[in-house]
């Protein structure tokens, strides 16, 4: 779907039995077994030819069996209603994962850890923002309408000097429900396929095809190091991007914290 990955920030600057062909001593006992195995064939025709006829035979002295109704009475389920209280519970908000995104989508955002600070836009964000963070924002934007994109909430913070984590959940319409498949295995294929991060990526425990993947660190002269980590899970009409970098190494234990807290929000 998208083509382009999200474009990364620009780093501050700092001064993967043979076959056998059987003998003939094999091929006799052969030949004598096919005899066999033909004389029963020969039996057993014989025997169904004149079972046959004796249950025709049978079956034409007996009274015609009538055929039931099509249109039984009973068979609606449950027959009578059930008496009231004696239903199945209705599900709760909690249990009710289809009921907790069709509210607002920006409550389901992780919040913000003590100690930092917003960076950007926070809540609802506009569908062109949006495709600007990729690399092709004009074909971001085509493909993304397209998938029958319907809302985005986005969140981004500062720790510390450097570090900055943005989350983003994009829902798609219900009737375009491959939209956010269709997103985040497009993502996921980009994310390995740079070989920046050195393998497939690794399983967000919870999810059915959530990956994050760590990327090794990135040297310019001039320039800090840039180390950076990306998530990228569906849930439902929901694609989720979690996007990480930091002038030091990120470690693999907050990248999938952050990857499984917010899918346990949905």
């Amino acid at each position: 779907m998208n083509p382009a990955e999200p474009a990364a920030p620009e780093t501050p600057t700092d001064t993967t039995p043979t076959d056998t062909t059987p003998t003939e001593t094999a091929t006799r006992p052969r030949r004598r077994v096919l005899r066999t195995v033909g004389l029963i064939a020969v039996a057993a025709v014989l025997g169904l030819v004149g079972g046959t006829a004796v249950g025709y035979r049978i079956q034409a002295d007996r009274e015609p069996t009538p055929l039931p109704a099509l249109n039984q009475a009973g068979l609606a389920y449950p027959a009578k209603p059930l008496p009231k209280g004696e239903g199945p519970e209705p599900l709760s908000a909690k249990e009710d994962l289809q009921s907790k995104a069709q509210g607002d989508l920006r409550k389901l955002l992780l919040p913000r850890p003590k100690g930092a600070r917003a960076d950007g836009k926070d809540g609802w964000q506009p569908l062109d923002a949006y495709a600007d963070g990729f690399t092709l924002p004009d074909r971001a934007l085509e493909d993304e309408l397209v998938s029958g994109v319907r809302r985005i909430a986005t969140r981004a913070w500062l720790v510390g000097e450097y570090k900055r984590i943005q989350i983003n959940l994009v829902q798609y319409r219900p009737d375009s429900r491959l939209g956010a498949f269709e997103h985040t295995t497009e993502q996921q294929r980009i994310a390995a396929s740079e070989g920046k991060s050195a393998s497939l990526g690794h399983e967000v425990k919870g999810s059915t095809n959530g990956r994050y993947y760590i990327y090794p660190v990135r040297r310019e002269a001039g320039y800090l190091d840039a180390y950076e980590a990306r998530a990228f899970i569906q849930r439902g009409d929901i694609a989720i991007t979690i996007l990480m970098y930091d002038t030091h190494k990120i470690a693999e234990s907050e990248i999938r914290s952050l990857a499984e807290r917010q899918l346990g929000r949905l």
